[in-house]
């Protein structure tokens, strides 16, 4: 065997290895056991050039960097030149099935509690072990929070419903089945909307309608804990926890678009306080069912949720954050092109998915209704609903965030999408309240300025509340309390600012202060802290420029000759920082820096 120092290709570049063997040229390895020239400590840059110009087979350091730059950038083009002209052939269909725990205090069917923090094994009732003997017993108060949730996704409720059976064996389900409501389910033909701010694919346009084909109530399983090689532990605590599933049809095109479509049903269910937690907690859980087929291919032979015409579709399991969902999606897609280009065939199975992983993994056959032998459940009697009390749930369920979203980025308020999606969703609506509060007491304040002046208002409410606040709060990295800044004390704040009585700086000063504990009220805190704006005179301004200007004359000839207005910015902080603290305003230095400097070229 040859020693690796004489492993040699001739296929090999100068510059790259085999691509095959990744073995160099011969040239190149006789080269390399030239000795290198003597390291002078007081010299390294020397040192590099030498040793990477000495030989013509060498890339100098900055060279090879461009090309490995150069590189990555061709391959992510090629990436999106290849995805495109997939995503032109082939056509990706996705539905979703969304199991999300309920918010109740007792199981589905036993008084046992719902706790998740307690011992494992200490909330568990006869029935939830499967006991020989013991019966089910529907607990009405978990109907409640279903049918919030059902309402919120614009769904039909059904006046009668009924509980199946769903028999498969495994160590988590001690009575060999689950309950569920496979035939007749509680809710039906619903649909949740997903706008651009959403987070949906650019293809899909500005807005996507997913329909909710139905809402289904069941129990949860056992909770699994591995320790390998051989040993599962099992809490039944879990053991018919209140679940509803939420099956969409299959409508969705997009990777994106799936995981904004779990990512905004999760946000739903939180904001009609129908679920305890969400994914980031393992109260919520999705199953993906992938499907390609051809594009214009309307010949398919498989059917799913009532769409026929579809590409074999497999099913992804137990996704667990909206990232996963996406990537999932997006290994399974290139899995399944690859076996159709390649001439095989889609089998119809169950697929895992490990967060940081490429591919897809086979966990086991898909079962079909056939195999899971559905049958009603004769220890339950059918579920009725009266309209009533849908009537009254209906009325008592909080304004959508869509509507919110609406209401924030109309006229009455003009906030930005970015800033209004936040406000809607930070601290499950706490936020929202307080910066309405805020915007409440500001407009008040100003009651006495002029009306085109008040217009803005609300705008420059929201980014105090969102970003200077905000901000405070994320440095504190503590919980939101709206208590800890009054809203009437920040909109006193942001009305002296207003009035100009105090500039930018000075109001942030003033606000971090009210959040480290100062209780004084703002006109009282500005005056015994003496940060009332005291205007400079035209001549003070002037001074302070000129002083500026002249302290970087080059700077100065760059923005005249070469018009780099941006660097006006830097004159401006250099005459606050010159100037009397908190009497610079930031607009009149820049007035005066473009009299001096561009209307004297």
């Amino acid at each position: 065997m040859l020693r690796p120092w004489l492993r040699q290709c001739p296929r090999a570049t100068r510059s790259l290895a085999c691509p095959q063997c990744h073995l160099p040229r011969p040239q190149t390895a006789r080269r390399a056991l030239r000795p290198l020239p003597a390291l002078s400590l007081s010299h390294p840059i020397r040192y590099l050039q030498t040793a990477t110009t000495d030989s013509p087979d060498r890339i100098p350091l900055r060279k090879q960097l461009k090309q490995d730059a150069k590189a990555v950038k061709a391959r992510k083009r090629q990436t999106r030149e290849n995805e495109e002209a997939s995503r032109q052939k082939w056509e990706l269909t996705v539905g979703i099935e969304i199991h999300a725990q309920l918010n109740t205090e007792s199981k589905l069917f036993s008084r046992a509690s719902t706790s998740s923090t307690d011992l494992p094994n200490s909330n568990v009732a006869l029935f939830d072990l499967a006991f020989p003997g013991s019966q089910p017993e529907f607990q009405i108060a978990t109907l409640l929070p279903a049918l919030r949730a059902a309402l919120a996704l614009n769904c039909e409720i059904q006046p009668v419903s009924k509980f199946d059976r769903k028999h498969y064996f495994y160590q988590d389900q001690p009575a060999g089945y689950q309950i569920t409501q496979y035939y007749e389910p509680f809710a039906k033909n619903g649909y949740v909307d997903l706008f651009r701010h959403d987070g949906i694919a650019p293809e899909d346009g500005d807005t996507v309608r997913i329909g909710i084909k139905q809402v289904q109530m069941e129990q949860d399983t056992a909770k699994s804990q591995e320790y390998p090689p051989s040993t599962q532990l099992l809490d039944f605590n879990r053991v018919s926890h209140p679940l509803v599933e939420i099956i969409t049809m299959p409508q969705i095109h997009t990777p994106a678009t799936a995981a904004a479509c779990v990512r905004k049903i999760q946000s739903i269910l939180q904001s009609c306080n129908a679920v305890t937690t969400g994914m980031e907690l393992g109260g919520l859980r999705a199953d993906v069912n992938v499907s390609i087929r051809q594009r214009g291919d309307t010949a398919g032979t498989h059917q799913y949720g009532g769409i026929g015409g579809l590409g074999q579709r497999t099913e992804i399991k137990n996704l667990s954050s909206f990232k996963a969902v996406e990537d999932a999606i997006i290994a399974e897609k290139n899995r399944q092109i690859a076996v159709l280009e390649s001439g095989g065939v889609v089998e119809g199975e169950t697929r895992g998915w490990t967060i940081g992983s490429t591919e897809t993994r086979k966990l086991r056959g898909k079962e079909g209704e056939v195999d899971y032998r559905y049958m009603p459940d004769p220890d339950l009697p059918p579920l009725y609903i009266g309209a009533d009390l849908v009537a009254a749930l209906q009325t008592n369920l909080p304004t959508s965030s869509d509507a919110l979203i609406e209401l924030l980025a109309g006229p009455e308020y003009g906030l930005p999408i970015e800033d209004a999606k936040p406000l809607v969703e930070l601290e499950d609506g706490a936020r929202l309240e307080y910066y309405q509060e805020v915007v409440d007491l500001l407009r008040a304040l100003q009651s006495d300025q002029d009306p085109k002046a008040q217009k803005g208002l609300a705008r420059v409410a929201g980014n105090w509340v969102l970003h200077e606040l905000g901000g405070l709060w994320a440095k504190a990295e503590e919980a939101w309390d709206a208590a800890r800044v009054p809203a009437p004390s920040l909109a006193a704040l942001i009305d002296q600012l207003q009035r100009k009585h105090i500039t930018g700086p000075t109001a942030k000063q003033v606000l971090a202060m009210v959040f480290a504990g100062d209780e004084r009220p703002i006109p009282q805190l500005l005056e015994e802290e003496n940060l009332l704006l005291r205007p400079l005179s035209r001549e003070e301004y002037v001074a302070l420029a000129e002083a500026a200007i002249n302290l970087n004359p080059a700077m100065v000839e760059q923005i005249r000759q070469k018009n780099q207005l941006g660097k006006l910015g830097w004159f401006v902080g250099q005459m606050m920082r010159m100037g009397e603290k908190g009497r610079v305003e930031a607009p009149r230095a820049d007035a005066i820096l473009r009299e001096l400097i561009l209307d004297q070229r």
